[in-house]
């Protein structure tokens, strides 16, 4: 008996297995589940990976604003004196970018694509050109025209030159400005960190950043055509109000993270550098305040870079100026790219020739944009540009834009490295008892690179030169 029930329970199981299956698919289906997630919904995410990485302390402090001599270290100083963390720029730059921001961006393009929305499809080419500029400026040749296509079979793409780069990202930008130009589609502002879902604000940034690329390879190629196509026929930041950047909320782990590492880790070993302070002294500059905490005196000190031996009874975490509390506010913004630096750019670009406008209209439009970001008034504003220092000189004009622009990119420290590596001012000691005697040029690739994509990356390395800090990228030759 207990055979015949053992037989009919596995006839029964046989048959109501083969009978679900019929409609297996339909049946295991969730209807109020998501097959494929709106394109609008990853503009966020892509943001603010974006935004992270760039103001980490470890990123953009330690091998940014350190390197670029705003900020300066009393303990921990190793990336200070030019000694980087192998695993920041594996884990947190390289695959940050690659799979958190290039990869994800490329995706909203790619499902914008299939929902017939082009604005959307313009915000993932300008993430994508955005995240590929910042890894070039970094690195130099990188993985670009094989990059992201695991989907294609593509586990060891090849790395491209940084001329061919840049072509590729200005390409992107391009294209992103004429899907703009269709006004098809819409952006989901909830999503929508950066512009809360204003198309006009993403091309704006879009145009930006081309001019941006743009004045970055000015040395190597004649851009003037490009850069005044720009000022002439395209939308570009006009005020503060348009730059881009993240507005970040109150609270970790969604606060700006160098408030989540300095005020709530709490880690306090960020100071200002002395070059800073003493740079700003020197013109009576009210950012200074601003920039840095006085010490209970009412003095303003700063630490040079480098040094082994910290913390030492000089410089220490109650000895040296802190950051400034507008920077370490839980919702400081952090920016892609300013309306102070575009102006700065245009400021140059006008000096040298490559566009139309007054240098000196651009110069201080860039000073007063900076000012009114750090909570100036324009009392303040008119009093520092009155001065004969400050004042504009077509003679000393490129040294005063860039000195200017390296001020307003302060706590923007990958791109105030980068700008100071293309201009060469402030003029800068590099650290003192540094691992190397200059500012380095570049970061070095991740280690992973020499063994995953040997092939490539050696055909990098015999391109470029020495996978080396002191090795130039493209545009700096």
């Amino acid at each position: 008996m207990k055979k015949i029930q053992l037989m009919i329970l596995i006839v029964l199981g046989f048959a109501s297995t083969t009978s679900c299956d019929k409609d297996f698919e339909e049946i295991n289906t969730n209807p109020n589940a998501a097959i494929t997630v709106p394109s609008g919904l990853l503009v966020g995410d892509v943001v603010r990976n974006a935004g992270n990485i760039l103001y980490s302390t470890f990123v953009g402090g330690d091998m940014g604003a350190c390197w670029a001599q705003h900020f300066s270290k009393v303990q921990y100083n190793d990336e200070a004196r030019y000694i980087p963390r192998p695993a920041v720029i594996q884990d947190l730059i390289w695959e940050g970018f690659y799979e958190d921001v290039i990869s994800d961006a490329k995706s909203i393009q790619t499902i914008a694509l299939t929902e017939e929305n082009a604005t959307m499809q313009a915000v993932g080419l300008t993430m994508q050109a955005y995240g590929y500029s910042v890894l070039t400026d970094m690195f130099g040749d990188i993985p670009f025209s094989e990059a992201v296509k695991f989907d294609e079979g593509i586990f060891q793409p090849k790395y491209d030159s940084q001329e061919a780069v840049y072509d590729g990202i200005l390409a992107m930008l391009d294209e992103a400005n004429t899907l703009f130009n269709q006004a098809s589609g819409e952006l989901n502002a909830s999503s929508d960190i950066l512009y809360d879902g204003d198309a006009s604000g993403w091309q704006k940034f879009a145009n930006s950043l081309k001019f941006r690329c743009l004045m970055r390879i000015s040395g190597k190629k004649d851009v003037s055509v490009e850069l005044k196509d720009i000022v002439e026929n395209r939308p570009v930041f006009t005020s503060n109000a348009d730059e881009a950047k993240i507005i970040y909320l109150s609270a970790d782990p969604n606060a700006n993270p160098i408030y989540e590492t300095v005020v709530f880790g709490p880690r306090n070993e960020w100071k200002v550098n002395s070059t800073l302070i003493d740079f700003l002294t020197s013109l009576s500059d009210p950012r200074l305040g601003v920039c840095a905490q006085p010490l209970e005196d009412g003095s303003y000190f700063g630490k040079p870079s480098g040094l082994t031996d910290v913390p030492s009874p000089t410089y220490n975490i109650n000895t040296v100026s802190s950051i400034g509390l507008h920077y370490l506010e839980a919702t400081a913004p952090g920016y892609f790219m300013s309306y102070s630096e575009l102006q700065f750019l245009m400021a140059e670009a006008a000096e040298r020739g490559l566009i139309g406008g007054d240098a000196a209209t651009f110069y201080n439009s860039g000073i007063h944009a900076s000012f009114m970001a750090n909570g100036l008034s324009q009392e303040d504003y008119d009093a520092y540009v009155g001065q004969s220092i400050i004042a504009y000189s077509s003679g000393t004009g490129l040294k005063l834009i860039a000195e200017q622009n390296w001020i307003g990119l302060f706590a923007q420290g990958v791109e105030a490295w980068t700008e100071y590596r293309r201009t060469g001012y402030p003029q800068l000691t590099p650290a003192l008892e540094g691992a190397i005697d200059q500012i380095p040029s570049r970061y070095t690739y991740p280690v992973q690179e020499q063994s995953v994509n040997k092939a490539n990356y050696e055909a990098a390395v015999g391109s470029q030169g020495a996978d080396a800090l002191t090795t130039d990228v493209w545009w700096m030759n």
